[in-house]
């Protein structure tokens, strides 16, 4: 089949194609890279090619709770299922064995009353009665044991241990699904950014932190972790590289006092990953700051952990967080709205080891954010000052406009008379 001819020339349409191209910048973004720790403090890693499958049932209560919440609820509801549709079927084999299932009351061999195993089991929906009746221990008067079967007492003893066994199991399998220590950790929350600034005369990386709840995390500490791509000298390429960083803490034991939000400050020297990195090399630097909350929980006494980090991409230089702890009517309010706002503040661009080579560079970054700021009140007067001559002027203008001017009236006589209105 012949192709369509355009009406268009084929030359001209090849030329603005190309001349479209030409105009459009072509940007080229960086390719994003995964994160280790995503921001709710989940773990982005998944587990593949797992050979030994059989290691998580030799742990099988800690693999039932892991599971979610669907499976373990079907897997409870079949447990209890299975054990009584199992013993069930040996009730059933029982008094078929023992000759219950005859509706007959009477042995046909003997005149003397027949005395059954269980009583009225006479079929398997009896039987599957009996058996939930006995596991859960609940007794209707209508099914009972009686003493002619010594088979059937061990069945009983037996589905007795096995539903003892099912019911702890289950039972404190959902009780520390429903009282994990992650879920704590939820009412944990950090600044979806964190910033570096000057403080006390040196480059500080600072994040806040803070707990929602009134009941307080006993013994709490903060580690930061920096995750990064390396390679060693002998040419050993290790893709998830961690390195602890210090945290500047007063205290000796190194535990934090959780009842405010709290700004968490690392100081950027010589021991620091971050100790070479600019502001414009920060951009460029492929790391994961992973920060890392642990404590006790005061109402339950389980040890929790809060996680999450920070990529380069959300790390603001020359930044500081505002403060949000104020003091109402003899309480302190913490006001939530605030928790991750910053305002911009003088700070060098330079790394932190220029910085300690040259301290003037502090200085003269100091000297120019109070110029610049002398010049902005400058600004600021300067332009109150006119805004204030121009309404004066407008006013002064308003109030002449109302002022009548003086009219001469001339009579037929010829003498002028001067009159105001």
């Amino acid at each position: 089949m012949l192709a369509r001819k355009s009406i268009i020339p084929e030359e001209y349409v090849l030329a603005r194609i190309a001349a479209e191209n030409l105009r459009k910048p072509r940007i080229r973004d960086r390719p994003r890279k995964a994160r280790f720790i995503a921001k709710n403090g989940a773990c982005n890693l998944a587990h593949k090619n797992i050979r030994e499958q059989g290691r998580f049932l030799q742990d099988i209560f800690t693999t039932l709770v892991d599971l979610k919440w669907r499976h373990t609820l079907v897997i409870f509801t079949m447990s209890f299922l299975c054990s009584w549709l199992l013993f069930a079927m040996m009730w059933w084999l029982v008094a078929f064995a023992h000759g219950d299932m005859d509706l007959s009351t009477e042995n046909p061999s003997n005149s003397t009353k027949w005395t059954p195993c269980v009583t009225c089991v006479r079929s398997f929906t009896s039987a599957f009665l009996f058996s939930i009746e006995v596991q859960v221990t609940i007794g209707f008067g209508g099914r009972m044991m009686t003493e002619e079967c010594p088979l059937a007492i061990t069945v009983l003893i037996l589905q007795n241990i096995v539903g003892l066994i099912i019911n702890a199991v289950m039972l404190g399998c959902i009780f520390m699904k429903t009282a994990q220590a992650h879920r704590r950790a939820e009412t944990l929350i950090f600044s979806r950014q964190a910033v570096i600034a000057v403080r006390n005369g040196k480059l500080c990386f600072m994040f806040r932190v803070g707990d929602l709840r009134k009941s307080m995390i006993i013994s709490a500490s903060v580690r930061i972790q920096v995750v990064r791509k390396t390679m060693t000298p002998e040419g050993e390429v290790i893709p998830i590289h961690q390195v602890d960083i210090p945290v500047d803490n007063p205290i000796e034991s190194n535990n934090i006092f959780l009842v405010a939000p709290l700004i968490i400050c690392h100081v950027i020297d010589k021991r620091s990953p971050l100790y070479d990195i600019s502001a414009s090399d920060l951009a460029l630097q492929d790391l994961e700051l992973i920060v890392i909350l642990e404590g006790v929980v005061e109402t339950t006494g389980i040890t929790t952990q809060a996680r999450t980090s920070y990529v380069a991409e959300e790390i603001l230089w020359g930044h500081r967080f505002v403060p949000i702890v104020t003091e109402e009517e003899g309480v302190y309010a913490v006001d939530y709205s605030k928790f991750g706002n910053t305002v911009k503040v003088a700070a060098p661009r330079c790394s932190a080891r220029e910085l300690d080579e040259k301290p003037s560079i502090l200085i003269q970054t100091l000297q120019k954010s109070e110029l610049s700021h002398q010049n902005s009140l400058r600004k600021r007067n300067s332009m109150r000052r006119n805004n204030s001559i121009r309404r004066s002027n407008s006013m002064r203008r308003t109030n002449s406009s109302l002022i009548v001017p003086k009219v001469q009236f001339i009579t037929p006589e010829g003498s002028q008379s001067a009159s105001e209105t």
